[in-house]
């Protein structure tokens, strides 16, 4: 409410200033969008860029019907458009971001903006532009940066509606925690997943949690797996789980069928998944996911994931010798998974998920739901989740299970058995 009032309060004075400026009567004005410091909006079909930190108002010409280039846009062709695109949307081949990515903008500070122009990046990625621009014209190029918002989330007419009014959410990882999202991926982007799981000792019951770092002393189940996309919509991925809980690499396809980006009313995403334990050798389990998620605003997103999987097998301990991986009968199990994500901060969500198995949970020795809860910190092209799980599994078909049948210990899998998991996604391509 505070905020509203705020921005209504500044919408009249900026109003006041360009109507003074320009001796017009009484434009219309309406609020366009916000990242951070700046504020951007619009007054009779015309573009301003509020900047709240720096206290100026400047007219967003390169995205003003009026003709003509501005000065900010003459500098930015000249200057950047070789790495950073013409028209702001970055070169995958370089790394550079895309700037009409609302999510870039969130994760982007003005003075980031300011002190990159400035000074550079490291290893020579990006020139220093001090003492070759003036103060101004890094100012100027700064706002212009920022102004590539306009484009890629808040008002463009080409974009479809939710994204124009900025009510996509942006998930930060392929998963939640171990349930996944359904996040498109970039034709030819490449993504490392990288899993912990200290199953071994619970974080928070037991004698001497703190000597042990809460179990992260103990010995971790570390997962590892790789992404790639062969179109904007299909990507194929493979993954490796630890000798303890079967060596399973996991060979996966998925497909976006429908994504609210494009204006679909939902995401859409179905998963097609064969996992062999013992490297691919024996033991070959099959699944079929079905991936919808919603955006409840560009804050939070719901997340539904029912999944069949074929031959199925008990999630339980063996040993690093392939005859130490016990062969036990398939079983057809079928889960409905639930999740929530929610950004309490621009690059900050909190998650939980829980994944019920509803179809012979008994026969695969699961007592209660897996469930799982944490935080996770999205920086551009990377994710960080630090969370409380009492589920080891990380394949489609381990995700279900829980420390209880792992551990063969019936209440391992209460609320007082949770133990700390991490994943980290980057993109490297």
């Amino acid at each position: 409410m505070k905020l509203n009032v705020f921005l209504q309060v500044l919408t009249l004075a900026v109003w006041a200033t360009i109507s003074a400026a320009a001796q017009t009567s009484a434009p219309q004005a309406s609020f366009v969008g916000a990242v951070h410091s700046t504020v951007l909006l619009e007054v009779d079909g015309k573009q301003y860029m509020v900047d709240l930190a720096a206290q100026t108002i400047r007219q967003n010409e390169a995205n003003s019907p009026a003709g003509g280039e501005s000065a900010a846009a003459g500098l930015f062709r000249g200057n950047c458009a070789g790495c950073h695109g013409p028209d702001g949307k970055g070169n995958r081949d370089i790394g550079t971001p895309n700037f009409t990515d609302p999510s870039v903008q969130q994760s982007l500070g003005t003075q980031q903006i300011l002190d990159a122009i400035r000074n550079g990046k490291s290893g020579g990625r990006m020139p220093a532009w001090s003492g070759k621009l003036t103060d101004t014209q890094i100012t100027e190029l700064a706002t212009y940066v920022r102004s590539f918002a306009a484009g890629g989330g808040f008002s463009s007419s080409s974009q479809p509606a939710a994204a124009a009014n900025g009510k996509v959410y942006q998930p930060g990882d392929d998963v939640l925690v171990s349930l996944p999202t359904g996040r498109p991926v970039d034709k030819n982007a490449v993504l490392v997943n990288f899993t912990h799981r200290f199953a071994y000792q619970p974080a928070f019951s037991g004698r001497g949690e703190g000597e042990s770092l809460f179990g992260l002393d103990n010995f971790s189940l570390s997962s590892f797996g790789f992404r790639y996309g062969l179109t904007d919509k299909l990507s194929v991925d493979v993954w490796r789980s630890p000798s303890f809980i079967g060596r399973p690499i996991q060979l996966q396809a998925a497909y976006n069928l429908l994504e609210e980006r494009h204006g679909g009313p939902f995401n859409l995403t179905v998963r097609a998944s064969l996992e062999g334990q013992d490297n691919f050798r024996k033991n070959y389990t099959e699944d079929l996911e079905v991936i919808v998620s919603r955006s409840i605003t560009r804050h939070a997103q719901f997340y539904f994931v029912p999944t069949a999987s074929f031959n199925d097998r008990r999630l339980v301990q063996g040993g690093l010798l392939p005859n130490q991986i016990p062969d036990l009968p398939g079983i057809n199990a079928f889960s409905l998974g639930t999740g929530l994500a929610i950004d309490i901060r621009p690059t900050v969500a909190l998650l939980a998920e829980v994944i019920p198995t509803v179809v012979n949970g008994e026969e695969l020795g699961i007592h209660r739901p897996a469930f799982s809860f944490g935080i996770q910190k999205k920086i551009y092209r990377h994710a960080f989740t630090l969370a409380l799980s009492n589920s080891p599994g990380t394949t489609v078909s381990q995700r279900a299970a829980t420390r209880a049948t792992f551990l063969n210990e019936p209440r391992a899998d209460t609320p007082s058995g949770l133990f700390v998991a991490f994943d980290l996604t980057r993109q490297i391509h």
